[in-house]
């Protein structure tokens, strides 16, 4: 059959991904040439496609960025969470094409986002069963043990499931880094909360083979040739 699906096609096109855009045609808020989307439709060479009454086309440039996050920014490219008006990462970068970010990095934590339009790419990142490494940087409230470090590697029992074996080191006293291969929500924070630790400073380093090296807090950059090749070869892309 000729055509992509309607949530590849927002995907592609740098509207969100995959799954966002089955909610969104859901919601009723995808016409394709006037009417409503229905899920799993196809769209065809030279249909109309609207989201939120704004047209949208697919966007030939692929953009990578990689954004220092503050604190207090939120996630999503929503205006408003709960009913209370919310300081988003799209608008606080207010990149002049459209870009989503890859997963989330919860307000209260700092450090790399990427964004991007591509929808491909950004599903593979964030799926946990291919394993991609994301390191953190964590300050909690008071002494680490070994034991600690110990248990949190193997796995611990959060959200009704256990974590996967990750790798622990400690920087000090109240410090550690953490490379977990998951994406659950608030996941190192809960693992420390399991122990009775409470998490004082979160910082993501790294995603993958993208570091936070040479990015200034509240500034983004483009990726570079290399890494978009080295990125996109873990994808298998």
């Amino acid at each position: 059959m000729d055509g992509i699906r309607i949530n590849k096609f927002l995907s592609e096109a740098g509207v969100c991904s995959r799954r966002e855009g089955d909610r969104i045609i859901e919601a009723g808020r995808v016409t394709i040439d006037g009417r409503p989307a229905t899920a799993g439709e196809r769209v065809l060479p030279g249909q109309s496609i609207e989201v939120d009454g704004k047209k949208v086309s697919k966007e030939e440039e692929e953009i990578f960025l990689a954004f220092y996050k503050p604190k207090g920014i939120v996630c999503t490219t929503a205006q408003e969470e709960n009913g209370e008006k919310i300081q988003n990462v799209i608008d606080y970068i207010a990149y002049p094409k459209r870009i989503y970010p890859v997963g989330r990095l919860d307000q209260a934590s700092e450090g790399l986002l990427l964004l991007t339009n591509q929808g491909e790419a950004m599903e593979k990142i964030l799926r946990s069963r291919y394993g991609h490494e994301k390191e953190y940087y964590v300050c909690v409230d008071h002494k680490i043990t070994e034991d600690l470090l110990q248990k949190m590697a193997k796995g611990v029992p959060i959200l009704n499931t256990v974590t996967k074996p990750c790798k622990v080191w400690k920087e000090d006293e109240t410090s550690f880094h953490i490379i977990i291969t998951q994406g659950l929500n608030r996941q190192i924070r809960r693992m420390c909360e399991y122990f009775g630790y409470r998490v004082t400073h979160l910082r993501r380093d790294r995603v993958m083979n993208i570091t936070l090296k040479g990015l200034k807090k509240g500034r983004y950059r483009h990726l570079t040739e290399q890494e978009i090749i080295e990125l996109k070869k873990e994808l298998e892309l």
